[in-house]
Parts: C-alpha cells; structure tokens; sequence
C-alpha cells in the first residue's frame, strides 16, 4: 500500500485502543448476540420483519456470518461472500444463491427482495458491523486521515477508508467518524444493495463485552448530497446478549456503558 493509503495508521491504532486494544483483537475468535434489524427500507424491499430477534454470529477469521431463527424457528441463514444459504438445523440446504452480490434487483420504487437478498445485506453488513474497527487492518485496507468535524460541539475525527474487493462492503470508499478517545461515531457510505443512496449510519451504546467494546445501537439516516442529513432511521440495528469467543475460551458476556 501506498504512503497516502496508510496515512490513517495512527487513528486506526487509537480506535483498536479504545474498542479493547489490537492483542485482545486479535485472539477473538467469534462474535455472538441478539440482532433486531428493523426499518421502513426492510419494508420497502418487502422482507419487513426477517432480521428482527434473530441470533447472529460472526467469524472473525473469515467472512462468515450466521443467523438462526432465519425465516423460521428451526432454521438458519449462512452468509458467505461467493454464496448465501437457507437451510434446517441439521444443515440440510433449503435456498441457495451463488454470487449474491449480483443478484439484487435494480433499486426502484417496486424493487422487491426475497429471503436470500436480505441474507446477504445483512451478512455482510453484521460481519462489517461486528469486526470493526479490527476491520481496518484487513490486508488490503486502505486508511487516510481527513481534517476532523466538529459535531454538537465535539471534535470528531474523519477516516477515509478504500475496501478491495476481497472486503464485501457496502461501498468503497467509506467515511469513518470517531471520537477523541477513538470510539466509533458514524460511517458514510452508498450501499450497492440499495442503489448507491448515500447514507449516514450513526452509533450510540458503547458496551464492553469481555473487554471488546461495540456499539450496540444504530441507525441509518438518509445523506441527500448536499443537503442536511435526514431526520428519521430508514434501519435500525439493536444487539443484545453479546458474548465473546477468544481462541481457548468464551467469556462471559459481562457489559458495562461507556
């Protein structure tokens, strides 16, 4: 990577800092929770519903995420970059999509989504969501630090953030926002998934899980080009009963406000 690529090096490592430092991060194995993935844009592509009380775990080594309870109590959805899956407790495959990426409708008004879109959206977006910010030394990862903002008088930091295309995303480039003391704030970005419509994904309730710390309330506003950020969610994304897996044991779930 070039010189400029990794001219956000210093806020990458503060952030790993304050989400439980860089050592902890990287014995971390899997992440589990609740999810309730809710929105009037979960209505819009007609799944409403799909993503709300299921539990969600994330790899960390590799790009996998899984929900059960997906479409039904005795199911799950796997989510895989290349292929998304439906199918029974025992593993017995129900729906499958190769290369879901290419696969959404185009975003307009009547644009619909079954099970599998809504799969892969929120796969990815969990597994993002969930590995941040060790996220950004993903091999490949571009970072450059951006003059910081000042919002409702506090001083927040600007990273952009270039995915390769090894890194499902919503967008490449991304906007990082953090804090001072390098808690995670906002993310700008223009999902694929919904046609490329800007959008601004605050995050709020920072909870320590054995000793990893995550937002574990946000919410997507509309980000008009130009315009005043919009005023009601289009998704919210609420997570509930973390835990943490390290590489010899699971600790307990033990959370405390930041």
């Amino acid at each position: 990577m070039g010189e400029k690529a990794n001219a956000g090096a210093g806020l990458v490592r503060l952030a790993l800092s304050a989400a439980g430092g860089a050592e902890r991060w990287s014995r971390t194995r899997t992440v589990r929770g609740r999810l309730r993935m809710r929105g009037p844009t979960w209505d819009r592509v007609g799944q409403p519903g799909i993503l709300d009380g299921v539990g969600v775990e994330v790899d960390l080594r590799q790009q996998r995420t899984v929900f059960t309870g997906f479409t039904g109590p005795a199911r799950r959805g796997v989510y895989t970059p290349d292929r998304v899956t439906v199918e029974q407790a025992d593993g017995t495959a129900l729906l499958t999509r190769d290369q879901p990426r290419k696969a959404y409708p185009v975003f307009e008004a009547h644009a619909r989504w079954d099970a599998l879109h809504a799969l892969h959206f929120a796969g990815y977006g969990l597994w993002n969501y969930l590995t941040a910010p060790l996220l950004l030394t993903v091999p490949g990862v571009g970072t450059e630090e951006l003059d910081p903002v000042e919002v409702n008088g506090e001083r927040w930091r600007r990273l952009r953030v270039t995915f390769p295309e090894s890194v499902v995303t919503h967008s490449s480039p991304q906007t990082w926002y953090f804090g001072e003391d390098g808690t995670q704030r906002r993310l700008d970005y223009a999902p694929h998934a919904l046609g490329g419509l800007p959008a601004a994904h605050l995050t709020e309730a920072h909870r320590s899980v054995s000793g990893l710390v995550f937002p574990t309330h946000r919410y997507v506003l509309p980000r008009p080009p130009g315009g005043p950020l919009g005023s009601t969610p289009v998704i919210t994304v609420d997570l509930d009963d973390l835990t943490v897996e390290f590489d010899d044991v699971t600790a307990p779930p033990v959370q405390e406000e930041e």
